[in-house]
């Protein structure tokens, strides 16, 4: 099952700001060596998800460049892409059983070069590259009707980018969800609506679990800042870690309101903040909220400060201009925006991409 399943009704009626943006022409293959991919994650019932692309000095977007250079859609939700040395690896999650699959493209072109699909490859959720031969992708499995729909076991699929190969698949709990890659060890934590609150420590040299410890709740693993520590959010916590032992050393109550929820937290450039959503849902079923940096330094987040006052649907730190970048989705049935922000929340301009856009990547 996919995140739409708690947002779905409720952002159809967020509202836009004033701006004007345009799509633009398709660009050239080739074209795609240097600028900001858009994960659009599209209706899930209409498979429908894409990437958007542009330069950092466009104001418009090729609106689905897979579509584009290869003249076919990816025919599916868009759940992540992650870019291996000179290849792409896009994840899609369609809505018919044993139809997901791993895309693998040319990074630079976006030509496809090979399909990785069921039964390898199911419920696929992260992906992260470690070099240019190998990735892994968390994975859910076969899945249930909602809300019994974690009738599987999660595991990791291991790829091996010189034959386009799963030659592994490690089991971890139910509900994997967003992984790091961090001096040889990736970091795996569990979707909040899974039931299963467990963090886990895999080594990439041996493809084997070394560690796994139980949050409070379920962990959504955010990054490692400029110590070296590790950081995941728990619910309305913000948890350092220390990165070897997972022994918590530190934890930050953002907001003891039951009813808001932490969104999409990303580190920031020099690794001293965490940028993060807080929102919340009006009596009209309108989904409210603010975006907030917390240093890591503080011992609590200031709540009366929000850097900017709206909440997204998505959020990227672009590691070379240090932009923040901000996901909106006015509904499931038409294309949204990604806005972009200085680092003291003030408004440089927005694009306009595809349907649903969740998160960004940087090349």
């Amino acid at each position: 099952m996919k995140k739409q399943i708690l947002s779905i009704g409720a952002l159809g009626t967020l509202l836009l700001g004033t701006w004007s943006c345009n799509q633009s022409e398709p660009k050239p293959k080739g074209d795609y060596a240097q600028g900001v991919f858009v994960i659009n994650e599209g209706n899930f019932s209409s498979n429908n998800g894409s990437l958007s692309f542009f330069r950092r000095e466009d104001a418009t977007a090729d609106a689905d460049v897979f579509k584009t250079v290869n003249n076919v859609s990816l025919k599916g939700g868009i759940q992540g892409y992650a870019i291996a040395g000179e290849v792409g690896l896009i994840l899609v999650d369609n809505s018919a059983a044993s139809m997901d699959k791993i895309e693998i493209v040319d990074a630079n072109t976006l030509e496809s070069i090979a399909t990785i699909g069921s039964p390898e490859i199911e419920n696929p959720r992260e992906v992260v590259a470690i070099n240019g031969n190998k990735a892994y992708v968390s994975c859910w499995g076969a899945t249930g009707n909602y809300p019994n729909f974690f009738i599987s076991e999660g595991y990791v699929a291991v790829i091996d980018l010189t034959t386009n190969q799963v030659t592994k698949r490690i089991a971890v709990p139910k509900g994997v969800e967003e992984m790091v890659y961090i001096n040889g060890m990736i970091y795996l934590g569990t979707v909040n609506y899974s039931g299963v609150n467990t963090l886990t420590m895999i080594n990439t040299a041996t493809n084997a679990i070394v560690k796994q410890v139980e949050m409070e709740t379920s962990p959504r693993v955010v990054g490692m800042d400029d110590s070296g520590m590790l950081w995941v959010q728990a619910g309305l916590k913000f948890i350092q870690l220390d990165a070897t032992s997972l022994q918590v050393l530190k934890t930050v109550a953002v907001s003891t309101d039951g009813s808001k929820s932490i969104g999409h937290p990303v580190m920031s450039k020099d690794k001293k903040s965490i940028y993060f959503t807080l929102s919340y849902y009006d009596a009209n079923g309108v989904s409210l909220g603010q975006t907030y940096q917390y240093p890591v330094a503080a011992t609590q987040v200031d709540l009366s400060k929000p850097l900017i006052n709206r909440a997204f649907t998505g959020l990227g730190i672009d590691p070379q201009q240090g932009l923040i970048y901000g996901g909106i989705t006015p509904s499931y049935a038409q294309g949204g925006y990604a806005i972009r922000y200085r680092a003291d929340g003030s408004l440089v301009d927005s694009v306009k991409v595809g349907i649903a856009p969740s998160g960004f990547v940087f090349k």
